[in-house]
């Protein structure tokens, strides 16, 4: 693209708010402040410009596993999501033996620093067996620290979050290794007490992992972790908003206790999200995905999702009707500054990658550009 371009007349959301006749200008593969009176416009009237989506819980897509993927199953995967306005995915694992997500994570450490993907997080061995949802119970271990300094140090400076059941023999020791590494410790596939779930969160964990599923329901005389991890400032919560993993009264519930800055949106999608239904695996179990729905062909439990983040923005804005800059911060500014990444990516500002999404007036996808670059090219209105 040219040197300096100039998107017009769109409602641009910034961190400060929306800018109504907005002007977003994209030098070379960052945001610039000014741009020379010659550089060409794109008129985008009747359009939102958000900023570039980050997933930080995606397990696949187009048909591709980040679990089992070849290199190129991998980068189809992550094309997929970046069709939908996804510019910055992390690949999460499912649980396998440590020895083959071990081997994985130097594979994708290496996609990592090629700037395909922004590292990897490791949603299991380390569950509990009892919320284990669609993971293979068989492989499960308790979060012994040496097991998972074994994973993080296998993904070579790359491995971002590991998903822990806290209240594990090892749990609070492990989410005290991964706070000293950088890494993220997110609660969750968990059966904790609020108590025990208080701990690991005074001992370092800052994530939720998909809240509400995979963990206790919230209880008045037994609260469980719900309660703890809504009411903790230091805690940001994964949400799916796919309208199958959530009721909209309890994503109401987690926007208004933990606040538009303490929500993530994510996908925890599958090798089906944008490609269809059918037959799948996810690690060693068989998946069914029907009317874009996944579940375990045994037992019948709720196996990822097939959601990407431009249906969660649209159901966000539409269905349960939070403010554009709400979901915008959810969607984009959140998992960013989990992921430690935002001072690149997550908003609209000059330095930072040209990673944007525009929307029509419906909330719908018509152009992604990643690092200047068009994924999507929008058509001038």
């Amino acid at each position: 693209m040219a040197v300096s371009t100039v998107l017009a007349g769109a409602r641009v959301v910034l961190p400060t708010g929306i800018v109504e006749n907005g002007r977003v200008i994209v030098d070379g593969g960052r945001i610039a402040g000014a741009a020379p009176a010659d550089a060409p416009a794109i008129d985008l009237t009747g359009h939102w410009v958000v900023p570039g989506f980050v997933d930080m819980h995606n397990h696949g897509g187009g048909g591709a596993s980040f679990t089992s993927g070849t290199v190129d199953e991998i980068l189809t995967g992550v094309h997929t999501h970046r069709l939908h306005g996804t510019t910055t995915v992390v690949a999460s694992f499912v649980t396998g033996e440590m020895d083959f997500l071990s081997t994985r994570a130097g594979l994708l450490s290496e996609l990592a620093e090629q700037g395909e993907i922004a590292g990897i997080h490791f949603e299991g061995p380390f569950i509990a067996p009892c919320r284990k949802g669609a993971h293979d119970e068989t492989l499960l271990r308790d979060p012994d620290p040496a097991d998972v300094r074994k994973l993080i140090d296998a993904a070579r400076g790359q491995a971002r979050m590991v998903t822990l059941a806290t209240e594990l023999p090892g749990g609070i020791d492990s989410v005290r290794l991964l706070a000293e590494h950088g890494v993220v410790a997110a609660i969750g596939h968990t059966d904790a007490t609020y108590e025990q779930t208080v701990e690991a969160i005074d001992a370092g964990a800052t994530v939720a992992t998909h809240l509400y599923n995979a963990m206790p329901a919230l209880g008045h005389r037994a609260p469980g972790p719900i309660a703890a991890l809504l009411e903790d400032e230091r805690i940001t919560v994964e949400l799916i908003n796919d309208g199958t993993h959530l009721h909209p009264a309890a994503l109401e519930l987690a926007f208004h206790h933990a606040g538009p800055r303490r929500v993530a949106f994510i996908t925890d999608a599958m090798d089906a999200a944008g490609f269809g239904d059918g037959r799948y695996m996810l690690g060693t179990l068989a998946v069914e995905v029907k009317d874009s729905v996944a579940r375990l062909v045994e037992g019948g439990s709720i196996a990822g999702s097939t959601l990407t983040l431009d249906r969660a923005f649209k159901r966000a804005a539409t269905v349960d009707g939070l403010p554009v800059e709400s979901v915008v911060q959810a969607i984009s500014a959140n998992p960013a500054r989990v992921l430690g990444i935002d001072d690149r990516v997550g908003s609209l500002e000059p330095g930072k990658d040209a990673d944007l999404v525009v929307l029509d007036a419906d909330f719908d996808v018509k152009g992604v550009m990643r690092k200047g670059t068009w994924v999507v090219e929008p058509q001038s209105a």
